[in-house]
């Protein structure tokens, strides 16, 4: 089969080229990947993964072989996929544990931005409790996990504030969900239960002085790429900001993602929630893809393999 695989003597470190057919465990099945949506740690993981390992986290695809145990998706079922490795390619093994089966009839090209982009925005609200009429910060809300985080958000009930850097982008997050858009956390008119924060550097200090008492702040993402800083007493407890909590989150540690996985791809193919994908091209320019930066455009781009 096809397979983009890391190749360090190319300067986007990939090249396609044939790869030996994955085999099968008694407890794998077998996926005809339709779609994957690259993600911006797929990107910076690349220089350091060796010679020929197939990247990607996940995928979505059709399976086209059961695992032999009888456990995991059904032949012919849409699944979106999450793993370590091994999604750019025409076939993937995946497993019950690995899976979120889609409705009958998904389109796979909308479900491929599951995995990743939808769950962790999901799982990344959960840690900050019962959002109904609370006031939650969305801290990077044009990455694709804040568009999801923006959206999730309000329909859970939250007075949503998403920040962006772009007048342009305002629209956009107004249109899913925002009651508010800021350009940075030092903007913000009053505090904030929670934060969903997928900037981290200055950014996060700054949002956790705007925590109220009892407030979460998740650091879900670092694309500021800054380190964090906080000055003598901006961790000190008093009338005003006690009971604040900062947490960190990975996705790769969370449990019993399927059932997730699944619902995301059903309100994805029932309308209810935006796939947010701004763009489609072929898998084979996925070079090209990286070059023009997967996580500047606002929302996914999605690379279909023919």
């Amino acid at each position: 089969m096809l397979a983009w695989t890391v190749d360090h003597s190319s300067p986007s470190h990939l090249g396609l080229r044939e790869v030996p057919d994955p085999a099968p465990g008694p407890h794998d099945a077998v996926i005809q990947v339709r779609a994957f949506a690259p993600n911006h740690g797929d990107l910076e993981a690349l220089p350091s993964l060796p010679d020929g390992t197939v990247p990607g986290w996940d995928a979505a695809g059709v399976v086209v072989a059961e695992a032999l145990d009888g456990t995991g998706p059904r032949l012919g079922q849409v699944v979106a996929s999450l793993g370590v490795d091994s999604a750019w390619a025409e076939r993937r093994l995946v497993t019950a544990e690995s899976v979120g089966v889609a409705p009958d009839g998904a389109d796979p090209h909308r479900t491929s931005v599951v995995p990743v982009a939808a769950t962790s925005a999901l799982r990344g609200l959960r840690r900050l409790g019962p959002l109904l009429g609370r006031r939650v910060l969305v801290l990077g809300g044009t990455s694709a996990v804040g568009l999801f985080a923006v959206q999730l958000a309000a329909r859970a009930g939250a007075e949503v504030v998403a920040t962006t850097r772009n007048p342009a982008a305002h629209q956009r997050l107004v249109q899913l969900g925002a009651h508010e858009v800021v350009a940075s956390p030092s903007d913000l008119n009053g505090d904030v239960s929670g934060v969903l924060d997928l900037l981290g550097g200055t950014y996060l200090v700054q949002a956790f002085a705007r925590l109220a008492p009892g407030g979460t702040l998740v650091a879900l993402g670092h694309a500021a790429g800054q380190g964090e800083h906080f000055a003598y007493g901006d961790l000190f407890g008093d009338a005003a900001r006690h009971d604040r909590s900062l947490t960190t989150f990975f996705l790769g540690a969370e449990p019993d993602l399927g059932p997730d996985m699944a619902w995301l791809a059903a309100e994805i193919h029932g309308g209810r929630l935006d796939p947010v994908v701004a763009a489609v091209r072929s898998w084979r320019e996925l070079p090209d893809a990286f070059a023009a930066g997967v996580e500047r455009t606002h929302g996914k781009v999605v690379l279909t393999v023919e």
